[in-house]
């Protein structure tokens, strides 16, 4: 066999191994940039531009291949959702479970998937601006919600525009 034969068997090989290890790297990659990520003390919300740790209630981010995108409130991200420019096919969107958080001081290790949550809608809780809702990943910690504090019980689906610009006696004035 010729050098040059040889040559070029052995690029192409290593050619072949290099993409395979590329495409073998690309799910890990979607994998790790699609979970949900912890909220920092300097974090701002993506809408307002507030600094997110001083509110309490549950939080909401956005998370896709180019980004995450954070919010003080679940209310806001979904307000956010909501305009069809940002309905991002691969987009995750995460809540603070509330039913295994405290009120003042969300977990960040209890974030759900948006899209499954049961949110309540109604209470007095104080959050960030706007309306209250508060997440569950559970109906059962819902229930127990309105049952202690009042309000209703909605799916992801449910929550409009028109519900999410209702004034809340629960919005801060400082926001």
């Amino acid at each position: 066999m010729s050098a040059f034969y040889l040559t070029t068997v052995r690029a192409l090989a290593g050619l072949m191994v290099c993409l395979l290890l590329a495409a073998c790297d690309k799910p890990a990659q979607a994998s790790l940039s699609e979970a949900a990520v912890a909220f920092h003390p300097s974090d701002e919300c993506h809408v307002c531009g507030m600094i997110i740790n001083g509110f309490p209630g549950p939080k909401g981010e956005v998370v896709e291949r180019s980004g995450i995108r954070k919010f003080c409130s679940t209310a806001e991200m979904i307000g956010w959702w909501l305009q069809p420019e940002n309905q991002h096919r691969n987009a995750r969107l995460y809540v603070h479970d509330m039913g295994r958080s405290p009120w003042n001081a969300p977990d960040d290790a209890h974030l759900v998937d948006a899209r499954d949550a049961f949110y309540v809608a109604g209470t007095s809780l104080k959050g960030a601006m706007g309306v209250v809702l508060a997440s569950f990943s559970s109906r059962q910690a819902a229930d127990r919600l309105v049952a202690e504090q009042g309000g209703r019980v909605l799916r992801f689906s449910e929550i409009d525009q028109a519900l999410l610009q209702q004034q809340s006696p629960s919005t801060h004035s400082s926001h």
